[in-house]
């Protein structure tokens, strides 16, 4: 084994488990694999010589890309038809699928469907197990919503002939989730933290790290086939402590003030304001808060005995990454809802109705241009002009949108489907082309492409905003934020081109990735 494979192989999770593969358990399929938690099951279950077939809703080049040998299938859980064909040949199908994003009045609804037809094409295909991840929660308690509708899908994929193991987890810490960018950035951003009563609820948070361990772990005991185990952390805290801790972790002195204000709507509604989440997912969180939520079965750990990681370990450990820039999947890569069947630019019958371009012409070579594209949004902004784009994402944030603190997975690096504040990466052509696809509250569709095209000793450097309305307001949209277009496009562009000569922007650039993205000449979806 070389050094790069050594590598390789110390980044993965399981590679201490105590379990074993078994070559012998046939395809396995793996759904929500282009969620946070499935995304990385993914990958471990590849690295341990399973033969795994992803279910997604929409194609999409970055998944062959993402996990070169596995198979993709399309398959919505809403849609049964559809549902058999991708469970067709399957040993044990992981059931990761949740409806978070719909907010908390649909979400029952939603995933009681979505379970039902899953378990009964898992009947029709003759599958040997199911595994699901659910939530932890005591059920004689007067559950949240959404802690209730997470039992309600053990309860309904167990109504068929299919075994299925149930994993019941808490809150779920590790880079890139959740849970862990909110109490982060409260404990980063706010002046100080209000304590509600409820935030002296215990609960039992576990890392990524140890949930993928238990995946995998299961999967590789027959036995566990038709039980359900609770998993969590090595300690029981209080939500101030997990604050607290977070705090002491980041080296930050912060104020926790105790208030009468119970609210979880508005405190949800206040949080996500402050943190990059937004508010139907923070409610969700949130309206669990009220709920004990600690593990009562232990025979997990008699099982697959392992040395679980710390709370604090876990926070110190999802900074690294956020550091060293190795974040492999993110709560956003799933949201906002339905993303993946939005209307992409090539599809519209008929060119936007309105269009505003700036550009410049430089001598620069074209790959450090188009490194310093792939670099613009997150915490590098958007140049002098940030504050107009960070007015604007505030306005969306208020309206329940996206808003510009989600930020980006990467300083630098870039795939189809990544995130840029209120964009998705919808096309992406190395040197050549970067669109992104609005995701913010829009009487209308939005696009923003940069674009390099190469000429004899010097080339251009353009930016282009497409525009197509929708209702009454889209046209007074349009023509209220025309003037604004030219001087913003252009020193974004005037800036862009400046930062592609900037020797110490090119060195970190270099080192996240930019050099060598993980994308051929042209993705699209």
């Amino acid at each position: 084994m070389n050094a790069n494979d050594r590598a390789k192989t110390a980044s993965l999770f399981c590679h201490d488990l105590p379990t074993r593969p078994r070559p012998g358990t046939g395809r396995v399929l793996v759904t929500g694999a282009t969620g946070y938690i499935g995304g990385r099951l993914v990958s471990e279950l590849m690295a341990r010589g399973y033969t795994v077939r992803i279910m997604v809703r929409m194609p999409s080049s970055e998944h062959a890309q993402r996990w070169p040998g596995a198979e993709i299938v399309l398959g919505d859980a809403l849609s049964p038809p559809c549902l058999v064909e991708a469970l067709e040949g399957v040993s044990v199908a992981y059931y990761l699928i949740h409806s978070l994003l719909l907010g908390p009045r649909d979400v029952e609804a939603a995933e009681t469907i979505a379970a039902a037809n899953f378990r009964r094409a898992a009947e029709i295909c003759h599958l040997d197990r199911i595994i699901y991840l659910g939530g932890l929660g005591d059920v004689k308690d007067s559950l949240s919503r959404h802690l209730r509708s997470r039992h309600q899908v053990a309860v309904e994929l167990r109504k068929g002939s299919v075994p299925v193991t149930v994993l019941r987890a808490a809150v779920i810490v590790g880079s890139g989730s959740a849970a862990f960018e909110i109490i982060k950035a409260l404990v980063h951003q706010a002046p100080f933290i209000p304590m509600p009563s409820w935030t002296s609820t215990r609960c039992q948070p576990i890392g990524i790290r140890d949930v993928i361990k238990y995946l995998v772990g299961v999967l590789e005991l027959p036995r566990t086939a038709g039980d359900s185990f609770d998993i969590g952390g090595p300690e029981t805290l209080t939500y101030r402590q997990m604050m607290e801790t977070m705090a002491a972790v980041m080296g930050v002195k912060q104020r926790f003030i105790s208030s009468p204000f119970t609210s979880v709507t508005v405190n949800a509604y206040l949080t996500s304001l402050i943190t990059p989440v937004p508010a139907p997912i923070t409610r969700c969180l949130l309206e669990g808060i009220v709920n004990e939520v600690v593990c009562r079965n232990h025979t997990i750990g008699t099982l697959i005995p392992m040395d679980l990681v710390s709370y604090e370990e876990t926070l110190a450990r999802a900074l690294a990454r956020e550091e060293l820039e190795t974040v492999t999947t993110r709560w956003s890569d799933a949201y906002p809802r339905d993303h993946a069947f939005a209307v992409r630019l090539h599809q519209l019958p008929r060119p936007p109705l309105y269009r505003a371009s700036a550009a410049i012409t430089s001598e620069k070579d074209p790959r450090e241009l188009f490194r310093s594209v792939c670099t613009i949004g997150g915490k590098r902004g958007w140049f002098t002009t940030h504050h107009l784009w960070r007015l604007r994402g505030m306005a969306d944030r208020l309206m329940l949108g996206v808003g510009i603190a989600r930020g980006r997975k990467s300083l630098a690096a870039l795939r189809v489907n990544d995130v840029i504040d209120f964009w998705r990466v919808e096309q992406l052509e190395k040197d050549e082309k970067l669109l992104l696809r609005a995701e913010m509250k829009l009487p209308g569709l939005a696009w923003l492409e940069f674009t390099i095209r190469p000429r004899h000793t010097v080339h251009q450097l353009s930016v282009t905003g497409y525009f197509d309305p929708r209702g009454m307001w889209g046209k007074p949209y349009w023509y209220l934020f025309l003037p604004f277009h030219h001087f913003i496009f252009h020193d974004l562009i005037c800036q862009i081109e400046k930062n592609a000569s900037n020797r110490n922007f090119q060195a970190e650039t270099a080192m996240a990735g930019v050099n060598s993205p993980p994308h051929p000449k042209k993705e699209k979806i």
